[in-house]
């Protein structure tokens, strides 16, 4: 949802985020954003990077740590015995988010569909 944010360049992170959201976001899902700056065109990059640091000025990150580690262990198991593959960087955010009993928000709804105690949210 934040990438979707940031390509409308209509929303603020004030639409977005209200003074009443308890948001956080995983230390990968920081990463990923950081990425997409060092990835922007000269043109795009200081507009991404102040929308980036803007989001990262007002949400909480929640770390990969010892909980969330053992959250990521029995997702990777339950992916693997219904064979059913998710992508590296969803099941950590995924197992985050089970970690902290926090729901995750995606316009992305496919890498998080099923995966037992977790809570998703999405537009569709």
């Amino acid at each position: 949802m934040l990438i979707e944010a940031e390509r409308n360049e209509t929303a603020s992170l004030d639409t977005l985020i209200g003074d009443e959201d308890d948001v956080a976001i995983a230390a990968l899902t920081a990463a990923e954003l950081m990425v997409g700056v060092e990835l922007a065109s000269d043109e795009r990059r200081d507009d991404r990077s102040a929308f980036v640091d803007a989001v990262l000025g007002v949400v909480s990150i929640e770390h990969y740590d010892l909980a969330v580690a053992r959250a990521h262990a029995s997702l990777l198991a339950h992916t693997r015995r219904i064979g059913g593959p998710r992508g590296a960087h969803d099941l950590i955010i995924a197992a985050t988010a089970r970690a902290r009993k926090r729901t995750v928000v995606t316009a992305d709804r496919d890498g998080f569909e099923d995966l037992p105690a977790v809570s998703v949210r999405s537009r569709r």
